[in-house]
């Protein structure tokens, strides 16, 4: 538990002032993120008409014009859609201690067969 004898005395300290500003401002930051979302929701959500006349959400559009876009080959717009439906593979990265050996017994047998 941390504890005024836990604690290192540092070159910085926050004043009530400070810690003030710091709340004002994340406040801030979280009712513009949250005002964006709800106005991209609205855009999402509302319908469009093109110019042959067919009518669409906007989440419609999108999507069919991402689509498009993966047909035609464009692997930025494959990855996006593919993260979107929820098929993005894990990203993990392990870190090992390997004794040197190890790893060039590993090398080698890479070596050889290729």
């Amino acid at each position: 538990m941390a504890n005024e004898q836990n604690l290192r005395p540092g070159e910085y300290k926050f004043t009530q002032e400070d810690h003030k500003k710091a709340v004002i401002a994340s406040a801030q930051a979280r009712r513009e993120k949250r005002d964006l979302r709800k106005a991209l929701e609205l855009l999402l959500e509302q319908t469009y008409t093109d110019k042959k006349g067919v009518t669409r959400t906007g989440a419609q559009a999108i999507t069919e014009k991402l689509f498009s876009e993966v047909m035609k080959g464009n692997v930025k717009a494959f990855e996006v859609l593919r993260d979107t439906v929820g098929q993005k593979p894990v990203e993990k990265v392990m870190f090992a201690e390997v004794d040197q050996t190890v790893i060039d017994e590993v090398e080698r047998a890479v070596l050889d067969n290729g």
